[in-house]
């Protein structure tokens, strides 16, 4: 069903893989979006090494939450910085793609959960948190990705 990377040499491992995922703040969350053209837009996200799932947060309507209800086939790309082999001019980047099914979460209790392991990735106080839980949490909508299919890989930039 999922295509084999071509360039497999350059996989990383599980890992390296799981490690981007867990410790990376955003990527870009790719759904089908009107009239079936693609829809892709930068995100903050977490990673449940508990489920295997990643969460996203944001506003209960837009252009990506009515892409998900209409079909809930996501694709994410999370990608590291950049970094340099000693005495090579080339630059590289890992990057890791998920393929997987988006679920909708609008229970209250489970939005303020992931919301505040959201924040833990974030030089935030839990004051600051909890009030922007009370404040926003009403209109707040999750949304959790389970994982298909992952790979990644280390790409120079050359």
């Amino acid at each position: 069903m999922f295509r084999k990377m071509r360039r497999s040499p350059q996989a990383l491992t599980q890992e390296e893989i799981y490690d981007l995922l867990i410790n990376e703040t955003r990527g870009v969350l790719s759904v089908q979006g009107d009239d079936g053209y693609p829809y892709g837009f930068p995100i903050n996200h977490y990673y449940d090494t508990e489920d295997g799932k990643i969460y996203f947060h944001g506003a209960n309507f837009g252009h990506h939450i009515d892409a998900i209800k209409r079909n809930p086939k996501v694709s994410y790309c999370v990608f590291g910085q950049d970094s340099q082999k000693e005495g090579d001019w080339a630059k590289y980047v890992k990057s890791v793609i998920v393929f997987g099914k988006a679920e909708l979460i609008d229970d209250r209790a489970e939005i303020e959960r992931i919301c505040r392991k959201l924040c833990d990735k974030f030089p935030c106080t839990q004051e600051y948190v909890e009030s922007e839980i009370e404040k926003d949490a009403a209109r707040t909508l999750c949304i959790a990705i389970s994982i298909e299919d992952i790979n990644g890989k280390l790409v120079p930039e050359a």
